[in-house]
């Protein structure tokens, strides 16, 4: 009976289900700025104390949060997007949690909400500053390069999505699943 919970308390916990959104709560607020001060404060040193600007008394925040039970329970994601003229919006910010970078969706759609949410709301051309290393992930998810500039010290390209692959929405949330290990039958 004890080879059953064998290991099972080194096994860190994985949670299947994932909910991404715009930031509604206080605590999603609170988890998506510490968040971002993890990664690109404490991770990528891009930042002091604080990432914080001017763009955040405008921007639309949305998450990515694990989800326990069917609830939301631990910011992992965080995105943000605002118009910066008329019809022109801008992604900017796009942090996983370290631990959660593995599953390889998060960032996708935490992209693909942030894109159809700013092209519901009117965008006919959504921009981002995409860290050079990031930009291949990028096209995977149909964005046009227009070129490399330096943003703190590191090579960031000028990107623009092909808003014909994400189709507006008016959703403020959508989930996204961990794919699960098929199980074998025996004969």
């Amino acid at each position: 009976m004890s080879t059953i919970l064998e290991g099972v308390e080194d096994r860190p916990f994985i949670p299947t289900e994932y909910v991404v959104r715009l930031a509604r709560t206080p605590w999603e607020r609170a988890g998506y700025h510490a968040l971002r001060r993890e990664v690109f404060c404490t991770e990528q040193h891009l930042f002091a104390e604080d990432d914080r600007d001017a763009i955040d008394d405008v921007a639309i925040p949305i998450i990515a949060a694990c989800c326990m039970a069917g609830m939301p329970d631990r910011v992992v994601g965080a995105v943000r997007i605002h118009e910066a003229e008329p019809g022109v919006w801008r992604g900017s910010r796009l942090a996983v949690h370290a631990e959660h970078r593995k599953l390889g969706r998060i960032g996708a759609e935490l992209i693909r909400m942030a894109v159809s949410t700013a092209h519901g709301l009117g965008a006919t051309r959504f921009l981002a500053q995409v860290q050079e290393q990031n930009v291949l992930f990028f096209r995977r998810l149909h964005w046009k390069s227009f070129g490399t500039i330096t943003l703190h010290g590191l090579p960031h390209h000028d990107m623009q999505a092909d808003l014909s692959r994400y189709p507006a929405h008016g959703q403020d949330q959508t989930w996204l699943l961990r794919p699960q290990p098929r199980t074998r039958q025996v004969a």
